[in-house]
Parts: C-alpha cells; sequence; structure tokens
C-alpha cells in the first residue's frame, strides 16, 4: 500500500493519545466514525481561548466580548469557505449533526400535512431517521423509506420512482453511510429531487473530513456535520442551508441571541443566522473547530482521501480472506469504514476480545436499527479510519480478528 501520507509522523507528533497502550497492547484506535482524535493544535487553541479572550459573545461592548465575537464569526466565514457555500447559503452553528437535523425537522414540520410525504433513507442514522419519522406522526405525513441493493448502494430505482409517485416535501439521506460505508451520488439525487419540488437535507458526519464538500455544487438544500468527527471538539456542529429556506422556516428554540425585539405584546426575531442560534452558543468550539479544519486543509485532501481510500481498501481485502467473514457492501464507491460479521460469532464479543488486544472498534447497531433489521442482523463489528491510521493498524487488525475468530468458533 503506497501513500503519500506519513500517518506514523503525525500520529507521533500530532496525536499524544494514540501513543499509549491498552491492555498491554500499543493502541490501534479505528473507532473513527464515531469520533476522530484531536490533533495537538485543536487541543491547545481551546486552551489558549479560554487564557486569553473568553467572554460571552455578540452583547459586550468590551475588548474580551468584541474579541471573542471576532473570533466566532471569523470561525463561521471560515467554515462557510471550507464547505464553499456561496452566498445563497448561512452557517448556523448547532450542537452536532443530532441538533441540525431536529432543528430542520422541527421547524420544516410547519410545512407538512396529511397529504404530504418525506422520504429518508434506510440506511440512515437514528438522528436523521428518528426526527423525521416523528415529524410524520405528528403531521400525518407520508413516512417513506428508500432502500438498498444488495452491494449495499442506494436503490436509486426504487428512490427515484418514490420521487415520481410522492413529490415528497424533503428527502433525507447520508452522504456516506455509518455503517456500509458506501458514498451516495448525492448531486445527481439532488438534481433529480429538484425536479419535484423536493427539497434535499443531507447527513454529512461521515463526509466532511475525509474528502472535500462544495454545497453550492451539490446544490443541497441542508447539509449537516459534526465537529468532533472532523478532528474537532465535542459540542459543537454545523447547519449549513440555503438562505431561501431558513428565512421561510419558524425559529427552533427561543431566547437569548435569536431575539430582536420582545414587548408583553409580541416577539420579533434576529436576522439570520442568529435566528437559530438560541442562548449562548459554542464559541469556544467554534474557533477550535476552525483550527481543525485548517489542520485538514493543511495537509490536503488528496493525500487524505487517496490515503484513507488505499487503507480501506487494503483491509476490505485481508479481511476477505478470513474464513466465515461476511463483510456488509461491496468494495466500490466505499469509502473509509467496513462494517463485517463473523458467522458464528456475537459481534460485541468480537469487540471484547478485539480490546484486549488493543484494538479500538465500534459494536452494536451503530445507531442505525432499520438498516440492521434490513440486513438481517442485530449488529455489526465496525472499523473506521482517519488521516493517521496506517497499513500497520490495518496488519493489527485483521491479525486480532483471526485470533478471535479462533476462540469464538
Amino acid at each position: 500500500m503506497k501513500t503519500l501520507l506519513n500517518p506514523e509522523y503525525i500520529q507521533g507528533k500530532d496525536f499524544p493519545i494514540l501513543n499509549q497502550c491498552v491492555n498491554g497492547q500499543p493502541l490501534v484506535y479505528l473507532d473513527n466514525a464515531a469520533t476522530t482524535q484531536k490533533p495537538r493544535k485543536v487541543v491547545e487553541s481551546l486552551t489558549r481561548f479560554y487564557e486569553t479572550i473568553n467572554s460571552n459573545i455578540h452583547r459586550g461592548v468590551h475588548h474580551l466580548s468584541q474579541e471573542a465575537t471576532a473570533a466566532y464569526e471569523d470561525a463561521r466565514s471560515y467554515i462557510s469557505d471550507f464547505m464553499d457555500a456561496g452566498s445563497g447559503y448561512n452557517i448556523v452553528f448547532t450542537r452536532g449533526t443530532t441538533e441540525s437535523v431536529n432543528l430542520v425537522a422541527s421547524s420544516f414540520s410547519n410545512f407538512l400535512s396529511p397529504s404530504d410525504n418525506v422520504i429518508v433513507s434506510v440506511s440512515d442514522h437514528h438522528s436523521t431517521f428518528v426526527p423525521w419519522q416523528q415529524a410524520c406522526l405528528r403531521t400525518g405525513a407520508g413516512f417513506n423509506v428508500a432502500f438498498l441493493l444488495p452491494d449495499g448502494s442506494l436503490d436509486l430505482e426504487q428512490l427515484y420512482g418514490l420521487l415520481r409517485k410522492c413529490h415528497a416535501k424533503i428527502l433525507v439521506l447520508p452522504h456516506v453511510s455509518n455503517v456500509i460505508g458506501k458514498r451516495n451520488p448525492v448531486k445527481e439525487i439532488i438534481s433529480e429531487a429538484h425536479k419535484y419540488g423536493t427539497a434535499v437535507l443531507v447527513d454529512g458526519a461521515q463526509a466532511i473530513a475525509h474528502f472535500p464538500v462544495s454545497v453550492k455544487d451539490l446544490d443541497a438544500d441542508f447539509y449537516c456535520w459534526s465537529g468532533h468527527k472532523a478532528y474537532g471538539p465535542t459540542g459543537i456542529g454545523v447547519l449549513c442551508a440555503k438562505t431561501a429556506w431558513l428565512e421561510k422556516l419558524p425559529p427552533y428554540q427561543f431566547g437569548g441571541e435569536m431575539i430582536e425585539d420582545v414587548s408583553i405584546e409580541k416577539t420579533t426575531f434576529g436576522a439570520l443566522p442568529f435566528k437559530f442560534e438560541a442562548g449562548t452558543p459554542p464559541f469556544a468550539e467554534a474557533v477550535a473547530l476552525k483550527v481543525a479544519l485548517q489542520y485538514i486543509k493543511g495537509i490536503g485532501f488528496g493525500q487524505i482521501e487517496q490515503h484513507e481510500k488505499d487503507l480501506t481498501r487494503y483491509t476490505y481485502h485481508q479481511l476477505g480472506e478470513i474464513p466465515g467473514l461476511k463483510i456488509y457492501g461491496s468494495e466500490e464507491e466505499r469509502d473509509d469504514l467496513i462494517s463485517f460479521n463473523i458467522e458464528g460469532a456475537y459481534h460485541y464479543d468480537v469487540g471484547v476480545l478485539l480490546d484486549q488486544m488493543g484494538i479500538a472498534v465500534r459494536t452494536g447497531h451503530h445507531c442505525a436499527q432499520p438498516l440492521m433489521r434490513f440486513l438481517g442482523v442485530p449488529g455489526t463489528v465496525r472499523c473506521s479510519f482517519a488521516l493517521y491510521n496506517r497499513q500497520h493498524d490495518a496488519d493489527r487488525l485483521v491479525e486480532a480478528v483471526r485470533k478471535a475468530a479462533k476462540m469464538l468458533l
């Protein structure tokens, strides 16, 4: 496996958490789809913010508040450029993908009636599946599910049939499945959906740190992701949405910065994006998130994407040689994660044994129970990669899976 990246150097220099032993073995961290580790620069930026300019933003006239406000808004501007959003979009800071989707589902529900329809994917994370399911239960709107083909890719024929039949108000789907690892052709899907007047919300949680995303090119109506899956801090997420939609949607929460004027008789709300940022926002985290994205850019998506694809492909083939091991989804259009099971072994037991050998993976239904039922399994073992992983990590994983299989069968 060839790569221009030097993960060994990156790991040693920038990610000290990875230079430790777990259960007497050097740590191999392959749970990056759940959360990535944080570069030193990101951790240091949080400390520096709290030690130098920590102050609540927007409302203060004093120096620290002005400095903090400028840093916060600079982060918003940087993220807009990072996503190639352009003037037709607004960046709203949230607590993560989950809150972003709940924001849109809650506000969008005002436009749903029993004669309307919503389309989701069976591969959606619970955080995208459930808010729209509940919105449909509240409003009486139809709840429609797009399914997968045997290779794990989205069944576009069925999906496009739903779009033609339903003329849905909104379609919700992941850019990359957090279980199968397939990258959906979202640009093509969005173009097709727009023919029927259907808005599209894309869950980009498993995409934003792995390859360049241009929301302007995709023409997505809503695109959301979580900072902690992109080498940034926890507790912050991004909703990038078309300004035209945000102007139409009512506020999701009330109080604090989103207020323009309050009287006994009525309340008026602030301009975008503040209309959707009630209360004290995660301002320190926003500043650190900018640093995380600068770190990604400093390495370059070209190198990151190629490295992770090569590592995933290598691991896919090595795991595929283990007798009785089943990988879910084909190799094509697969990004940086692999879900698998060992026939006759419970996924949780495999994960426990791998942990004893110093390998951190995720086991369970991965917040995707509709997909697990579709696949006919209670859960899987999932390994997922980041820019600091290396071929040695893959080799350690494969060796550990072989040992676990022998112990459990």
